[in-house]
């Protein structure tokens, strides 16, 4: 995949990730800077989602750890094990707010 390509793919998941943020209700407050979206959540504590470009991958930064996602078959799948991006991204949410919060 071109750079971008996956530019327009990951810009297609961060818009994925605001859209069901402003419409979840949870106590958050995303904030999108280049590459890097920092989701604040009402404590204080932060969950960062970023794009690396260079390894064509996804990043999540949360209190539970990080974890680095490829686009494999159409998925966006940790590159440890078989997680999947937005379903560990919303356990990571879930975890640190005490709320709820799916795809």
């Amino acid at each position: 995949m071109t750079e971008s390509e996956f530019l327009e793919l990951t810009d297609a998941v961060f818009a994925r990730i605001e859209t069901a943020l402003d419409d979840s209700g949870l106590d958050v407050d995303p904030m999108r800077a280049g590459n890097v979206l920092e989701i604040e959540l009402g404590d204080g504590s932060k969950v960062i989602v970023n794009r690396h470009a260079f390894n064509q991958e996804l990043w999540i930064a949360a209190k539970s750890g990080g974890f680095h996602y490829r686009l494999q078959d159409g998925v966006w799948r940790n590159t440890r094990d078989e997680g999947e991006f937005f379903a560990d991204l919303a356990a990571a949410l879930s975890a640190q707010s005490g709320e709820p919060f799916a795809f």
